[in-house]
């Protein structure tokens, strides 16, 4: 099955590393133009040099106004894919107010703040459109010292419901893909423990940590038309995770 974007753009936020920069490159060579965004023109550069032809727009989501001058000169969008995110890792009596407004400001927020920028336009040029946000298999199973990230993901699941629920009328589809942990640098980098991963591991029914293009891919169907059936729906990207 052969997924193509010919003719359509794209925009990724949280394009600079992991999971967002392997979507870009992967839309990139499907045919899409891609619009990538991220807090860090280093990472940005790095990509454009890398992936020829990518347009590169460098902002905070924190800062909601700063956003919407950031993306109010790109021009249309028909793919959205909502992949910038923060995990801080606390337990719950360290849990302070900075921590809890950071997490939910970048995970949620920022969602909604280019989500609306984006469906807008959609809205405006009578187009359809797909939007897929990256969420988390901990958004339905929690994780010790990870709740304020647990409750930003389970936020998202249901963000992307009332969406496909409210844009469903103007053909705007909604989805979110949920992995488990991804074997991005980060992930190596806090997994690469043996007996860490293998309790994880124990859990995961195929026995292994998800490579990106697992996440990649799904997300790549989920904005096609071959799925052009689905919305309001959370792709779990787990190995059965959730079964066990």
């Amino acid at each position: 099955m052969e997924i193509r974007f010919e003719g359509r753009r794209a925009l990724v936020t949280g394009a600079g590393k992991g999971i967002g920069r392997e979507a870009v490159k992967a839309l990139r060579a499907a045919g899409a133009e891609v619009v990538a965004l991220s807090r860090t023109l280093e990472d940005l550069e790095s990509l454009a040099q890398e992936c020829p032809g990518v347009e590169i727009v460098c902002v905070d989501l924190m800062d909601w106004p700063a956003t919407e001058a950031a993306l109010s000169s790109i021009g249309p969008v028909d793919l959205l894919v909502n992949n910038a995110g923060i995990a801080d890792q606390k337990s719950f009596l360290e849990i302070t107010q900075d921590s809890f407004d950071r997490c939910f400001a970048i995970n949620v927020r920022a969602v909604i703040a280019v989500s609306q920028m984006v469906v807008r336009q959609m809205i405006e040029r009578g187009v359809p459109g797909s939007i897929v946000n990256v969420s988390s298999q901990i958004s339905r199973s929690a994780l010790k010292n990870f709740g304020v990230y647990c409750a930003s993901k389970a936020a998202l699941d249901m963000l992307t419901k009332v969406m496909a629920l409210e844009l469903g009328p103007q053909k705007i589809r909604v989805n979110s893909v949920n992995p488990t942990i991804v074997l991005t640098k980060m992930g190596h980098e806090n997994w690469d423990d043996p007996e860490k991963a293998a309790d994880f591991i124990s859990h995961i029914p195929l026995g292994r940590f998800a490579e990106v293009d697992d996440v990649t891919n799904s997300i790549l169907f989920l904005l096609s038309d071959k799925s052009a059936m689905t919305t309001g729906s959370c792709l779990f990207v787990d190995g059965g995770y959730l079964t066990s």
